[in-house]
């Protein structure tokens, strides 16, 4: 998972430059902290990097997989999230009543009363991480074969974490490359991508550092696996400064899993071992808004290199 926590210092910062993207329509208020539109040069400049990032990945022959962005809540539910994540979670819910039930929604409506208290949770909920629908799918296939799997995804994903820092959005897109074998394969990827990922910003003319980072795990609990997690240098960040340079944003993250995932679905290795997986995660947003707040918000005026880079 990608994360950064919001930076009081950087509130001030944070506003401006979205107000900056508001006002060039580079980005559209719905009235939603954190749930925006995109214009049609937001969306070129974040596909163009995706293409950027298949282009680097494309020598490993990665099996691609498009999940929507909703998944199962039985899947979402063996997988664990709550456990540590329950604050960002989103659940879809859905009117099941009768024309009684209808009338009176309608009525609560009309005079500004919560409506939604009889909505159901429906078996659908909204996908957290673009790997998570994946385990599953690798578990019915059976034993990984000898050298391992590895999958190309990308997905919207929600997170209820409403911000007015523009890198913070509640609905956004990941793009994930996810290995799954042994440690020692998964570690070589994670290692791999880790050289690649900074390559290939270093590319886009960014300001980047690496460091050591956790996941916002919940509650009591949570502070412990946080310090695991770092104790155990379980996962890294590529990180580029948008809206605080004392702060600056996790734009590309590199996870290691252990063993959580195959113990948690039952995926073996080609010997009947527990699998291991690891992920190398692109935030395409944060990417795409790094790219307009280090060379401008008009296009027309970035460096030479970096359009050459994006568009051929």
């Amino acid at each position: 998972m990608l994360d950064q926590s919001k930076s009081p210092v950087g509130d001030a910062a944070q506003l401006d430059f979205l107000n900056a993207l508001f006002d060039k329509g580079i980005l559209v208020d719905t009235g939603v902290d954190g749930l925006y539109g995109r214009s049609g040069e937001f969306e070129d400049v974040l596909n163009r990097f995706d293409a950027l990032v298949t282009k680097h990945g494309a020598a490993d022959k990665a099996e691609a997989m498009r999940f929507p962005p909703a998944m199962s809540r039985k899947t979402f539910e063996t997988s664990g999230y709550l456990k540590s994540f329950p604050q960002l979670a989103g659940t879809v819910h859905s009117f099941c009543g009768n024309d009684h039930d209808h009338t009176t929604l309608l009525e609560r409506v009309a005079t500004g009363e919560d409506w939604t208290k009889d909505q159901q949770a429906t078996n659908v909920v909204l996908t957290p991480a673009a790997c998570y629908p994946l385990y599953p799918v690798i578990a019915k296939r059976g034993p990984l074969p000898v050298e391992g799997r590895l999958f190309d995804l990308q997905s919207y994903c929600f997170r209820h974490e409403p911000s007015q820092d523009p890198a913070r959005m509640q609905l956004f897109r990941m793009r994930e490359y996810v290995r799954a074998g042994t440690q020692e394969q998964v570690l070589a990827f994670r290692e791999s991508w880790l050289e690649r990922g900074q390559k290939l910003m270093r590319s886009l003319g960014v300001p980047l550092e690496i460091d050591i980072a956790n996941d916002p795990f919940f509650g009591r609990a949570g502070r412990m696996m946080k310090a695991g997690q770092r104790e155990q240098g379980l996962k890294f960040e590529l990180l580029i400064p948008i809206t605080s340079t004392e702060k600056p944003t996790a734009c590309l993250s590199f996870n290691y899993h252990q063993d959580h995932f195959g113990q948690t679905w039952g995926i073996e290795t080609a010997d009947g071992a527990v699998a291991h997986t690891a992920c190398v995660g692109f935030g395409l947003e944060r990417v795409t808004l790094a790219l307009f707040k280090h060379h401008g918000l008009d296009l027309a005026k970035w460096p030479k290199a970096v359009t050459q880079e994006l568009w051929g």
